[in-house]
């Protein structure tokens, strides 16, 4: 696959959690964000978004517009830091302490496998809006040498089969057509945004994991989730 780059989004409100700064809190004697961040060790560049009071080495460092925009507007700040030439993206939420290189390079092996995707999620084919609706169009498909679209992105699902859309990897181009697409649908504006709408329409493939250990895709949005967490990681 070559390389690839990270976008680790380490906003929100935590307020599940009484509003701390969930990103911070340890697991297996690490911050969250450090594990997350040390999952993708080699990826080129690497971005946090949010607030940190100290990164790892190399790690750039911003902040969505406005702070607490959720995490399309994070995502989306994270992306117009990346170097021009950057194909594909990481894209993580900050509270998936077991995440690991592995698990990484699965998504990445799913994301090049030569088996084609021809329908974004729900079927069908996902349309380009009309001309005159004033909308951005449609994101490039990406195809194979036989023509077949092959997958904008790949993230893992969960045991009962949702998608953890914020423990996947994407192809650059799609994402910025989708956020173009979607900053015009809501008036110039990503704050508040769901990740549902920016993916609207992309071609996603689901992973389930198979291999040895704890989920990766197990994010912690509780106490007793980092408790859990913890008992994995020991």
């Amino acid at each position: 696959m070559g390389t690839y780059a990270a976008v680790v989004l380490a906003g929100g409100a935590a307020r599940r959690m009484g509003g701390v700064d969930k990103p911070a809190l340890p697991v297996g004697g690490r911050p969250m964000r450090d594990r997350v961040l040390a999952a993708v060790s080699d990826a080129t560049p690497r971005v946090l978004v949010g607030a940190a009071d100290a990164v790892p080495s190399g790690v750039r460092v911003v902040r969505e517009d406005p702070p607490g925009g959720g995490p399309v507007a994070a995502a989306a700040a994270g992306l117009a830091l990346l170097d021009a030439d950057t194909t594909l993206v990481a894209l993580l939420a900050a509270d998936l302490p077991l995440l690991t290189r592995a698990a990484i390079g699965d998504l990445l092996t799913h994301l090049d496998r030569e088996t084609p995707d021809t329908e974004p999620p729900g079927g069908g084919s996902a349309p380009a809006p009309p001309a005159h609706t004033g909308l951005a169009p449609a994101p490039p498909a990406h195809t194979g040498p036989d023509g077949e679209r092959r997958p904008d992105g790949a993230c893992f699902v969960d045991g009962d089969g949702r998608r953890q859309s914020l423990c996947g990897v994407w192809r650059v181009a799609a994402l910025r057509s989708a956020f173009d697409r979607l900053t015009v649908e809501r008036g110039g504006s990503l704050s508040g945004a769901p990740v549902r709408a920016l993916l609207a329409g992309l071609v996603v493939r689901e992973v389930a994991w198979s291999g040895e250990g704890p989920p990766p895709w197990f994010d912690c949005d509780t106490d007793e989730d980092v408790r859990r967490a913890e008992e994995w990681a020991r």
